[in-house]
């Protein structure tokens, strides 16, 4: 199952290949021209280079979908927000700016793995070790965001098909035992950090 945030893809394509360092460099830019360029020929545009990428990255297509899917309804939101205050063509741009920035992501994140996007922002951090900071602690607290995230994702599906199993559909029914999981991992990962030195 793949999400927008730290669902790394395994493959073969050029995007795979690509050094995330360079990756990272071009969504910057991306996001950077969905926040310059105004108007529906830029974001159409936009909108077909990121389509273009994923298409060259080779993801599952179905996966992609269940990704979107969690943006859908902001982007909806969004523009309905935007078009009820500026009309019908800034909403379309609004929805689909925000659509195009998150398949950016995820084609980042899908493409590239943890221990190479922590490496990166390893050697980001290091020329600011003079004033305090710890490289590799900012690096660890990265990758546990972007551990967790998905993690946790997956760990509400599995209270919510277990309850479902037993016959249960009430949000509130897995809900519960969801937050009772999630501390305790919570709490597996602490102790986990502390055997290695990590945690007071």
């Amino acid at each position: 199952m793949s999400y927008l945030l730290g669902a790394y893809i395994p493959g073969r394509s050029l995007l795979h290949r690509t050094p995330a360092g360079v990756k990272l460099l071009v969504l910057l830019v991306f996001s950077t021209l969905l926040v310059v360029l105004h108007g529906l020929i830029a974001t159409g545009v936009l909108f077909a280079i990121a389509v273009v990428f994923t298409v060259i990255a080779r993801l599952p297509m179905r996966q992609v979908g269940r990704a979107a899917r969690g943006v859908l309804l902001v982007a909806l939101v969004l523009s309905a927000l935007q078009g009820y205050a500026h009309g019908w063509p800034r909403a379309v741009e609004a929805g689909v700016d925000l659509i195009s920035l998150a398949l950016g992501g995820l084609i980042l994140t899908a493409t590239t793995e943890v221990n190479a996007m922590l490496d990166l922002f390893t050697r980001l951090i290091t020329p600011l070790r003079p004033i305090g900071v710890n490289p590799d602690g900012v690096a660890l607290v990265i990758g546990l965001a972007i551990t967790s995230i998905p993690a946790s994702i997956a760990l509400l599906l599995e209270t919510r098909d277990a309850a479902r199993a037993r016959g249960i559909r009430h949000p509130r029914a897995y809900l519960s035992p969801f937050v009772i999981r999630l501390v305790a991992r919570a709490h597996e990962t602490g102790d986990a950090l502390k055997a290695r030195g990590l945690g007071d």
